[in-house]
């Protein structure tokens, strides 16, 4: 089963399939070749708030680094085209309790999949 991630900062971006990088907190035990399925909200829904999902992905890249350390390309693929990496760094931090720019965070890049009629996925153009 795919573990649900939380994209509510940047829905559009994933509706439109422009983001395939997103930075995180936490998320230490995520691993190349996990499926994500990516929602708009996981965590502090009300009782009868639906859970909305909007994709489903394959993770094909994690590391480790600072958070300051974003390059333009990921910013791109972050789905912020056009910010610099301070803006960035200040929105990421603005959204993140206890982030700081030098705080080490974990870069996931993924792939957009789709469901096939055997139900099994396959790779979005």
């Amino acid at each position: 089963m795919a573990r649900l991630m939380s994209v509510s900062l940047t829905e559009p971006q994933v509706i439109a399939r422009e983001k395939t990088v997103t930075r995180r907190m936490g998320w230490r035990m995520a691993r190349v070749g996990d499926q994500l399925t990516l929602c708009r909200k996981v965590m502090g829904r009300k009782a009868d708030e639906p859970l909305v999902r909007i994709a489903q992905v394959e993770i094909t890249a994690i590391s480790r680094e600072p958070l300051a350390a974003i390059s333009q390309a990921d910013l791109v693929a972050e789905g912020f085209p056009n910010m610099t990496a301070s803006e960035f760094v200040a929105f990421f931090c603005s959204t993140h309790r206890g982030c700081r720019p030098d705080s080490l965070v974990t870069r996931i890049q993924w792939r957009y999949l789709t469901a096939t009629d055997n139900n099994t996925t396959e790779e979005v153009a």
